[in-house]
């Protein structure tokens, strides 16, 4: 008897201390996995941080670079030169000088037209020339062919006639031809805007800017 009272008591000690250490397992196993939920808990906070971060300086940078765009830049028209021609064409009518008025009254109502309509339009990366109040393409150039559109990295020269009454603006460059092909246009738009314009985008000219 007294041993079956022996083996019971130790059995009871024996099951409360399996009793006990399944608790204790039980405990550490909660908080290893309460340590590492919280653990990944806090480093998907900051992650989370960092990608925001890195959202935000990508957007930055995008925001920055849009603030940076070069903006496209049309000269005003200019009328004073067909102005000037046709009232020297009218001069030269009135003292019955009718073969010299008739070739200058027609270059002044051409330039006229040309005035009304032409736009020289300086956008990020070259020059084009444009027609009409929505800036339609010109298509050829009639001269020496190819679209009316030159990059300012082939410009090799220009040149402004004459800077405080602008007359003629002069260009040179390799995209036509390797060798460099020249253009002439006759300044029918504002001489300032457009002399700073050019200097802007094709570097400086060799000629000073036209006064105020």
């Amino acid at each position: 008897m007294a041993n079956v009272l022996l083996s019971t008591s130790h059995l009871l000690l024996s099951s409360n201390k399996q009793v006990k250490g399944f608790q204790t397992n039980i405990q550490r196993s909660y908080f290893t996995t309460k340590f590492l939920v919280e653990k990944t808990s806090f480093v998907g906070r900051k992650a989370s941080k960092r990608s925001t971060g890195c959202r935000f300086l990508v957007s930055s940078r995008f925001g920055r670079e849009a603030d940076q765009k070069i903006e496209t830049v049309i000269p005003d028209p200019d009328y004073r030169i067909p102005v000037v021609l046709l009232g020297l064409a009218g001069g030269l009518a009135y003292t019955d000088n009718l073969l010299a008025a008739a070739p200058v009254g027609l270059l002044g109502l051409l330039l006229l037209f040309q005035t009304t309509r032409v736009r020289f339009v300086f956008d990020g990366e070259a020059l084009e020339v444009k027609v009409g109040d929505q800036l339609q393409e010109s298509g050829e150039n009639v001269f020496v062919g190819g679209k009316n559109r030159w990059k300012y990295s082939t410009f090799v020269n220009w040149e402004l006639w004459w800077p405080n009454f602008p007359i003629l603006v002069y260009f040179k460059e390799t995209q036509t031809k390797p060798e460099g092909q020249v253009h002439f246009f006759p300044v029918i738009f504002n001489g300032k805007q457009l002399y700073d314009t050019m200097v802007e985008r094709a570097g400086p000219s060799k000629t000073s800017g036209p006064k105020q």
